[in-house]
């Protein structure tokens, strides 16, 4: 099986998952996380229907959304503040953001562009000190804080949850999306009605990511390994 053949296995299976979940399959957003593969890698993926693509370097990020202008190319990883031109330029969608600092540059590269940068805000529901992210009790005042800059939009919030506890990623999940309306509940109605995405669930979590409310999982080694076949 190859990668063609595992996204449109994944793909299927997420649709599955959303209607079990009373929830429909457009409402979840799979994002092909392709920072194990190389562009060939990308494009068969990108072939057999992925349009969305996660990396967790800007120099990967940057080579891939070249080679892939049609595909929307998500930046995944831990932010540096050298790297934000590069990553701003490239990016339809930032999902690690969680210091304040880095919406601010954020703010200026995107100004320098002409453009408006999407973001999400990443937060450490689970309090793991090894997990990056906003504490849950700081997410509204860092939210407000970057819905204030003119050139970023705050799409919602992402996160990671325990590895191997499927009960435990499932509460962490919750905890998310719980943060999330109550996070939404105290922005206008204009902020409010772009404050719509759940990043949460990888290759081993997702499910219950899904269950939970998410709106973009993030598969990678699913799709982009063969130990998955």
């Amino acid at each position: 099986m190859g990668i063609a053949q595992r996204y449109e296995r994944e793909r299927e299976r997420v649709d599955e998952v959303c209607r079990a979940a009373g929830r429909k399959p457009g409402d979840v957003l799979l994002l092909a996380v392709s920072k194990t593969v190389d562009v060939e890698g990308a494009r068969q993926a990108f072939e057999a229907g992925a349009r969305a693509f996660g990396e967790n370097r800007p120099d990967e990020l940057m080579r891939k959304a070249a080679a892939l202008p049609d595909a929307a190319w998500h930046f995944i990883g831990n932010i540096q503040s050298r790297r934000i031109p590069d990553i701003v330029g490239a990016s339809a969608l930032i999902h690690s953001l969680y210091q304040e600092k880095h919406a601010r540059k954020i703010d200026e590269a995107a100004a320098k562009l002409g453009r408006v940068q999407d973001v999400l805000i990443e937060v450490n529901v689970s309090g793991e000190a090894s997990k990056s992210g906003v504490a849950p009790e700081d997410a509204a005042e860092l939210v407000r804080m970057a819905v204030a800059l003119t050139h970023v939009r705050v799409r919602g919030l992402m996160t990671m949850a325990p590895r191997g506890d499927a009960a435990r990623a499932r509460a962490c999940f919750e905890g998310l999306a719980a943060l999330q309306a109550d996070i939404r509940a105290q922005l206008s109605a204009d902020d409010a009605a772009v404050f719509d995405q759940l990043s949460a669930g990888m290759s081993e979590d997702w499910e219950e990511a899904v269950a939970a409310g998410s709106t973009i999982v993030r598969i990678g080694r699913a799709i982009f390994s063969e130990e998955f076949a």
